[in-house]
């Protein structure tokens, strides 16, 4: 009987520790939470996209682009959202599917590309992500040919 006492006490408190961690959000990480793909469009130009997920955001200014062997020009970021965040002041910011554009300085065609793309986001909840740096590597078409598939970190492919 003395040995009840003590069980129900863990009970109650493992219930009750259970309880509250069930409270707080459940994070994804930055990977699922702000989705990187990119193709080569053609042999001067990388599409890169980002497919933001429910309840989080991206910061327009904290996206950065660049390739090698072949250097990219200025990436050409579409207007976002505006918003007065906390931590950031007056900022824009992309929710859903973003489309960035990164010219590349001169022709590319048949070559291999490493595309760096360096971005930050938020959970609506609260939370930031550190800065999220991610590389994919892409064949870039010859001159007339289509598009290439999309490329995700990791190398897998898929066609939107």
């Amino acid at each position: 009987m003395r040995w009840l006492v003590p069980l129900f006490s863990l009970l109650f408190a493992t219930a009750h520790a259970e309880g509250i961690s069930s409270l707080a959000p459940k994070l994804l990480p930055p990977e699922q939470a702000f989705r990187l793909s990119a193709r080569a469009v053609d042999p001067n130009t990388i599409e890169a996209r980002f497919d933001v997920a429910d309840g989080y955001y991206l910061y327009r200014d904290r996206m950065h682009f660049s390739t090698e062997p072949v250097p990219a020009a200025n990436a050409v970021l579409p207007p976002g959202k505006p918003k007065h965040d906390a931590f950031f002041g007056d900022v824009e910011t992309y929710r859903g599917e973003v489309v960035v554009r990164v010219p590349l300085v001169k022709t590319a065609a048949g070559q291999k590309i490493t595309l760096h793309a360096d971005s930050q986001g938020c959970a609506d909840v609260g939370v930031c992500y550190p800065p999220n740096p991610q590389q994919l590597t892409l064949v870039v078409p010859a001159a007339g040919d289509k598009p290439g598939a999309f490329v995700e970190p990791g190398g897998k492919g898929w066609f939107k």
